[in-house]
């Protein structure tokens, strides 16, 4: 097994049942058919949300531009099809909640229309900051699930000197494929979308992390890779949470990220394979990101398969193509079982951020029964962030989310290591969510109070310079009238 480092420390972690096969051996599947109507989230990225261009009414063409992006964090929204806009308006968003954001409605033509694009012949001719404008106006984001906007990481990566772009193609969560088959059909188009985001970053280095449960992905890009001496291709042990970015950057540099900063302040960054498949079409070809690959699999689906469907299908459209049984479904999840997202309904559209979507049956379920912490430690032995998982839960549960924070709750990523591992069923990813949550909101009633103490101050203080003003006003007036008054008596006096 190749490493860039000798002695590849990994820290905690599981070895999930990986629930691949039924997905990993099938091409994916480009023939879906086209959606009557797209929802397509204004909010697909952190950031705010893009702010919509187009009214409804207004017909539009495959890859026009929908919404631009508001401010640096940020990343515009296109046309995934030709068709009429319907509506702008506030729908259900595909998160647990299901709370309303703001969706563009388009009715599709048919006709898949696309609009003029401009394709770039040689890139590398062309400067990083053109590739990274190129980037950004295409709407590309990181399709491993963070959603980070890509251009702002190329740039960050030319600002902080990047001697390492780590390509990850770990794909770690069970059941999900999609990862895994793109870099078997399109290595080639992932290798140079990697050269383009290197030339965007001004990096010279690149090393793509393939799990070693893959073999045929790391063979397709180890291939695909050989004429670059500065790409590598390198095998890592499969063992989830193998693609969380500080552990492939321990595993894979030796280095570690310190607490509270970013992996640019050490010389590295991280993309997913699907970003930097998405970057190779936005710049061979000026396509932008309209759609994406998404594994459909669970024990609930007749027909598993990886798809390319185009952003905002709905959930339904996806099950019905996959032939899932509803009526066996216990649990939709949107991503993997360990991190991924339980959804309430189908009625819900896919995003950027959709790897996969899970149909699972009550049999697949882990059973949910809650017995008391037997103090056996596995949820320690297991955590990638060496955190102590119980005593987090314990203070959780009394209230004492300050302690829980001085053991390391913020850096806590959610990945289910701990649950999936208690043998008392105790969900302690869930009590870690939501004192996170509840952190948050404090912090930011917090803020608020704060704001709300400047902003009576500042008035307090404006109002008290007023009064001073019209004190020192009225004293000169008093002082003029009496200058003016014994003014007037000396000349009486003298005349």
């Amino acid at each position: 097994m190749l490493s860039l480092f000798k002695k590849p420390r990994i820290v905690g972690g599981v070895h999930a049942e990986p629930h691949k096969s039924a997905t990993a051996t099938k091409a994916i599947i480009t023939h879906f058919p086209l959606p009557k109507k797209l929802y397509i989230p204004l909010q697909q990225h952190v950031g705010k949300p893009a702010e919509p261009l187009i009214r409804v009414g207004d017909h539009v063409l495959k890859g026009q531009l929908l919404a631009y992006s508001q401010g640096v964090i940020s990343a515009p929204v296109h046309a995934p099809s030709s068709g009429l806009i319907l509506d702008v308006n506030d729908y259900p968003a595909p998160h647990p909640s299901a709370l309303p954001i703001r969706m563009i409605v388009l009715e599709t033509d048919g006709k898949d229309e696309w609009i003029t694009t401009q394709p770039m012949d040689d890139p590398f001719q062309s400067s990083a900051e053109i590739i990274s404008l190129r980037v950004g106006a295409a709407g590309i984001v990181g399709l491993g699930g963070a959603t980070f906007p890509t251009a702002v990481k190329l740039n960050m990566g030319r600002e902080n000197h990047i001697d390492t772009l780590i390509i990850n193609g770990a794909e770690c969560e069970p059941y999900l494929s999609c990862d895994d088959r793109l870099m078997q059909e399109r290595a080639d188009q992932i290798i140079d979308g990697v050269r383009l985001m290197l030339h965007g970053m001004e990096t010279d280095n690149a090393v793509v992390a393939i799990e070693d449960n893959k073999p045929q992905a790391f063979l397709a890009m180890h291939t695909a890779a050989l004429p670059y001496s500065f790409i590598k291709v390198i095998q890592i042990p499969t063992r989830y949470p193998m693609g969380w970015d500080r552990q492939l950057i321990r595993y894979v540099t030796g280095k570690e990220v310190p607490a509270g900063c970013r992996s640019s302040e050490i010389g590295v960054t991280i993309h997913n394979v699907g970003t930097a498949h998405a970057v190779h079409h936005a710049i061979r070809y000026g396509r932008p990101l309209l759609g994406r690959v998404i594994t459909v699999a669970g024990g609930a689906v007749k027909k598993p398969m990886n798809v390319e469907v185009p952003l905002g299908t709905l959930i339904s459209e996806l099950f019905d193509f996959c032939g899932v049984e509803i009526e066996k479904t216990a649990r939709i999840v949107m991503g993997g079982p360990m991190m991924g997202e339980s959804l309430p309904h189908t009625g819900l559209p896919t995003v950027k951020a959709t790897s996969g979507i899970l149909a699972l049956t009550q049999d697949e379920l882990k059973d949910t029964e809650e017995q008391p912490c037997i103090r056996c430690a596995s949820c320690l032995s297991v955590c990638p962030a060496g955190l102590r998982p119980f005593d987090m839960a314990n203070n959780i549960r009394i209230n004492q989310l300050d302690a829980a924070v001085d053991l390391g709750l913020k850096d806590c990523i959610s990945c289910g290591c701990c649950s999936y591992v208690c043998p008392s069923n105790i969900p302690l990813v869930q009590y870690f969510k939501y004192a996170s949550g509840e952190v948050m909101a404090r912090q930011q009633a917090q803020h608020k109070a704060e704001q709300t103490r400047r902003l009576m101050e500042s008035r307090n203080a404006r109002m008290e310079r007023i009064a001073q003003q019209q004190r020192d006003e009225e004293i000169a007036r008093l002082a003029a009238k009496a200058e003016r008054e014994k003014l007037k008596s000396e000349q009486e006096t003298v005349a």
